[in-house]
């Protein structure tokens, strides 16, 4: 019987989750669902120091907003809790030991102090101190390598402060076949032996992360690029503990907008956009995620699943259940992916015009209190007329303000540009005349509109440009007899007064 497909979400709560570990969950939840697997989530929080409140229930927030229904994980629950390493100790601890016994492991002793001196003392002759087989048995090394049984006892019982680090083999070359990258070998004499239990009494990433996907039975483990130089250790570790390791497949990085560099958030609040998916507060600052600037889940998925997966096909718009049809790891890239501001943008744009005018509507009253008690049907016609040129919600009340509000002031270039001499005679004639016109509909309207103008024998932007400037406040906006339409003929005519008043 084949074995089933499980992978797994891991990360730190030591903030908020960035868009690139939006985009890992996303690679990781596609694969699963392809294969009909389990979603896992796990929260690795070995790093007490680094641990931030609020970001773990912050990673589930995101998930959930993404729709990235989580299978087993915190808060779900699953047969190989806990899905929290804080609270999987014991479990470290128990593998440490048979490390330990092994002879695969050993205790280190040396102080901050002693390490800084061996590498100011490396510096000194040219080179770069690593801890490994050139150097933990030659007694310049406080280690269990070179004390006796008796003292390394004597050290633990009298409570020193000690490390486990891990005993790499010598002269060895480590091949693991990675299922983006292909082939990958590692000689591991130029690696050091790793930490595998801090002194604090929590195991390292290391540790954790390889007995927890062998426990959690993982076969897939799917990951950024970052954690390849980790790769080879994590392998020697499966092979010491006597497990089959899972398949391995490290994702592109996800790069600035310049291509060059890994996208940080500096890069977000340099250029303006969001690099979390939701909100973030930190102290007093409030930092917007892509939830809050108007921008929709669906969009955001469509566009992470590009960066890095190529489909094969000239199609861009995916819904999640196209993506999951179509995901493949082999179709994943090993080249970074630029992150493109307008790109997202765009996206959403698309998802935008596919939405319902009413359920925009809702959206819009929310986050506007300026339209508290305005009539939500007519929010909606209003959206109809303006959606095509928003691409996010966050824009439609600088794209339709002018409906709901007369204009306080008038922009100076299209004043300039469209009021000439004459034009305040001629302004107050057309309000008068507005009036009587047929305003049932757009065409009955343009009809009386022209109709006038031909009889007063003007040209026809003469009258319409400085009535948009009166009704709009600028030489912008929708088709003005929708605009018309909309407001009605009473407020287009004091409109027009307070634009000759000022003019």
């Amino acid at each position: 019987m084949e074995k089933q497909i499980r992978v797994r979400f891991a990360p730190s709560p030591t903030g908020p989750l960035h868009i690139g570990g939006v985009r890992t969950a996303l690679f990781n939840y596609l694969f699963a669902k392809k294969h009909r697997g389990v979603f896992v989530l796990r929260i690795e929080d070995t790093d007490q120091k680094r641990r931030v409140a609020g970001a773990e229930n912050y990673i589930a927030d995101a998930l959930k907003w993404c729709g990235l229904q989580v299978d087993e994980g915190p808060g779900v629950g699953g047969p190989f809790g806990p899905y929290k390493q804080s609270e999987r100790q014991k479990i470290y601890k128990t593998h440490l030991d048979d490390l330990l016994k092994n002879g695969q492991a050993y205790y280190a002793f040396d102080t901050p102090e002693d390490l800084e001196l061996e590498r100011k003392a490396h510096q000194a002759k040219g080179k770069t101190f690593i801890y490994n087989w050139h150097n933990r048995s030659k007694g310049r090394l406080k280690n269990s390598l070179v004390f006796s049984k008796e003292e390394v006892e004597k050290r633990l019982e009298s409570g020193l402060p000690y490390v486990v680090r891990f005993l790499l083999p010598e002269n060895k070359t480590v091949v693991v076949e990675d299922s983006i990258r292909g082939k990958i070998s590692v000689d591991v004499n130029t690696l050091d032996d790793k930490i595998l239990f801090k002194s604090d009494g929590m195991p390292t990433y290391h540790l954790a992360n390889v007995v927890d996907d062998h426990l959690m039975e993982i076969s897939h483990v799917i990951r950024g690029e970052e954690w390849l130089p980790s790769l080879a250790l994590h392998q020697l570790l499966y092979d010491a503990f006597g497990w089959k390791s899972p398949k391995f497949a490290h994702l592109p990085l996800i790069l600035k907008p310049t291509g060059k560099g890994k996208l940080s958030k500096r890069d977000g609040d340099k250029l303006g956009f969001p690099v979390f998916p939701l909100q973030w507060e930190e102290g007093s600052t409030k930092i917007f995620g892509y939830k809050e600037s108007g921008y929709f889940p669906e969009a955001v998925l469509n566009f992470l699943a590009l960066l890095g997966w190529n489909p094969g096909t000239d199609q861009e718009f995916f819904s999640l259940k196209e993506l999951i049809e179509c995901f493949s790891l082999k179709q994943v890239n090993k080249a970074g992916a630029r992150f493109d501001p307008e790109k997202i943008k765009w996206f959403n744009h698309g998802y935008l015009q596919q939405k319902q005018n009413t359920a925009l509507a809702n959206a819009f009253v929310k986050t506007t209190p300026a339209l508290d008690g305005v009539d939500p049907k007519y929010v909606a016609l209003v959206i109809g007329l303006i959606k095509e040129r928003a691409s996010l919600i966050s824009e439609f009340w600088g794209l339709s303000h002018y409906f709901f509000v007369a204009p306080k002031s008038f922009d100076a270039k299209s004043l300039k540009k469209a009021w000439k001499e004459g034009s305040a005679d001629l302004m107050l004639d057309f309000s008068k005349a507005l009036i009587d016109f047929d305003a049932e509909s757009v065409g009955s309207l343009k009809k009386d509109v022209k109709l006038w103008i031909e009889q007063k024998r003007v040209g026809f932007g003469s009258v319409m440009m400085p009535l948009r400037v009166a009704i709009v406040g600028a030489l912008k906006g929708a088709d003005l007899f929708e605009v018309l339409l909309c407001i009605g003929k009473n407020e287009a005519a004091a409109r027009i007064k307070t634009l000759v008043d000022k003019a």
